[in-house]
């Protein structure tokens, strides 16, 4: 487990599980994903989610479009937002280097400014971790446990505009 000032409770709030704090889940994921390709297609949604509960460990500058990531994801599902993402690899290959397209992200609320939130209703330790794996129930239950953390994540945020 990774030590935290608090101990055995990560900066988003939520106390240590299973694997640790929500750090070293971030770590186990990343690492599973590596040797699952089905598990990596959730890699978007759990980079931004994970940035957006603990922004200490993001480069500000780029939680905006995160933001507006995760709700692309809730508002269209998996294959839009690995579309847009798509679409971003694609303009950066052919040397279209004059920032990120936010055209696909428009309609979405933009980072409240007002603080960062300090809880959240679903975090990485609720993920269930069985046989050393998070996709031990399969890759749909792992999906949906994602967009539960993804649908927490803005709805924390949203609450900052109230």
């Amino acid at each position: 487990m990774t030590d935290s000032p608090a101990g055995d409770r990560c900066d988003c709030g939520a106390t240590a599980g299973p694997v640790g704090l929500c750090v070293d889940y971030y770590h186990a994921i990343l690492s599973e994903e590596q040797a699952d390709p089905e598990m990596y297609r959730w890699h978007a949604p759990v980079v931004c989610a994970y940035l957006l509960q603990h922004p200490a460990r993001a480069d500000a500058k780029y939680l905006d479009v995160q933001f507006r990531l995760l709700q692309l994801y809730l508002d269209k599902g998996l294959d839009a937002l690995l579309r847009v993402a798509a679409h971003q690899v694609a303009r950066n290959r052919h040397g279209v280097r004059s920032g990120y397209d936010m055209a696909p992200l428009t309609p979405y609320a933009p980072l409240p400014s007002a603080g960062v939130p300090t809880r959240f209703d679903a975090a990485f330790r609720d993920l269930p971790f069985k046989d050393d794996s998070f996709v031990s129930d399969g890759h749909p239950a792992y999906g949906h446990h994602i967009e539960a953390i993804a649908a927490a994540t803005v709805k924390s945020w949203k609450s900052l505009q109230d």
